[in-house]
């Protein structure tokens, strides 16, 4: 994948190729608005998972720190941007200050995570980041006493859209006879903010950061008697992967106009990691391709299950959603049998597994 963009190597290939790809991106939600607006939603929020497994390849694929909390991150982000961007506290501050700060709070609850946790790997660690997840859960959904700060089980609605200047994201507007809706608006923001955080991930795993992951990974022993600082590494591996997390939140709060703690259950962590493994740990392409199959296949399931029931039975005798965590445990048991290191495995990963 990356040999085809390669703009050194082959620049005119690379350079259609980037053209062919743009011109799908900007065409696609109104392609999708033809059979439903509810595909456009459905397109970012495969988006924002995009963008969370990103995050959390940096801490899994990248530095090879088992996370199961890393849902935490997310709900951190997005309660930073209901809180100040609603009438909870009556406080509506824009987007893009709000964004660098939960990007901000959740790097700090990411250093938070990874401190107590340095000398720990493999299962203990998977452990100790559920736990952690769930006590951000868990404290978020009983903050409602003595002081209101997230309004418990039942959420925070009201939650400001995106604005610019006069320009509201939530509202239907016609420019240059085109129709953009509130969907098709974020889906234009939420495709500029993943192209800059592929290429900071691009850029991370050439650099000399990157290679020093790479190294914590295979070897942290050795790592370490090589002159690697493991432990500001690892840290920096944690609190990178919350601020992607943390600004996905925002996001998140910001299309959905409502939270609460029940968005983010570990179900969700394990999906995000599911996406990861799936896709293949440690190479970007296959993290995206990964989230974008494990995001757009339950839902094209979700359509079409009752429908072929109904017409081959008469009447529909297993649910949608049983079906779709069926398949889903089938592919990824099926996955681990016979591509372990995921559908697009990065190099040194697949070379392990072959045993070469």
């Amino acid at each position: 994948m990356r040999q085809f963009f390669d703009t050194k190597k082959n620049p005119g290939g690379a350079w259609i190729g980037i053209a062919l790809v743009a011109i799908a991106l900007a065409v696609l939600p109104f392609a999708l608005s033809g059979i439903g607006t509810a595909w456009v939603r459905i397109t970012n929020l495969a988006i924002l998972f995009v963008l969370l497994s990103l995050g959390l390849n940096i801490v899994v694929g990248f530095a090879g720190l088992l996370d199961l909390g890393y849902i935490a991150f997310y709900a951190v982000g997005a309660y930073v941007y209901a809180l100040l961007a609603s009438p909870h506290f009556n406080l509506h501050l824009p987007f893009w200050i709000i964004l660098p700060i939960g990007a901000a709070v959740a790097c700090f609850f990411g250093v938070l995570l990874g401190a107590p946790t340095l000398k720990l790997r493999g299962d203990y660690l998977a452990i100790v980041t559920l736990g952690f997840g769930e006590i951000i859960r868990i404290f978020l959904n009983n903050l409602s006493q003595p002081v209101n700060l997230t309004n418990g089980p039942q959420g925070i609605t009201l939650i400001d859209p995106f604005r610019i200047d006069g320009f509201n994201f939530a509202t239907r507007e016609t420019i240059f006879g085109l129709d953009f809706t509130g969907p098709v608006k974020y889906y234009y923001f939420l495709v500029l903010l993943l192209v800059v955080i592929i290429v900071i991930n691009l850029r991370l795993q050439d650099s000399r950061i990157g290679r020093a992951w790479e190294a914590i990974r295979e070897d942290e022993i050795a790592a370490r008697a090589m002159g690697i600082n493991t432990r500001n590494l690892k840290l920096l591996a944690f609190a990178m992967g919350a601020s992607f997390g943390g600004i996905s939140g925002g996001i998140f709060s910001a299309t959905q106009g409502f939270i609460s703690p029940e968005s983010f259950v570990l179900v969700e962590s394990i999906m995000v990691l599911s996406m990861v493994v799936l896709g293949g740990m440690g190479n970007i392409w296959g993290v995206i391709l990964g989230a974008v199959l494990l995001s757009f296949v339950p839902e094209v399931l979700r359509y079409t299950v009752e429908p072929v029931q109904r017409a081959v039975f008469g009447r529909m005798l297993i649910e949608p959603e049983v079906i779709r965590m069926l398949l889903f445990g089938l592919a990824l048991v099926l996955m681990m049998l016979f591509r372990p290191a995921g559908i697009l495995p990065s190099a040194l990963r697949k070379r392990e597994l072959e045993g070469k």
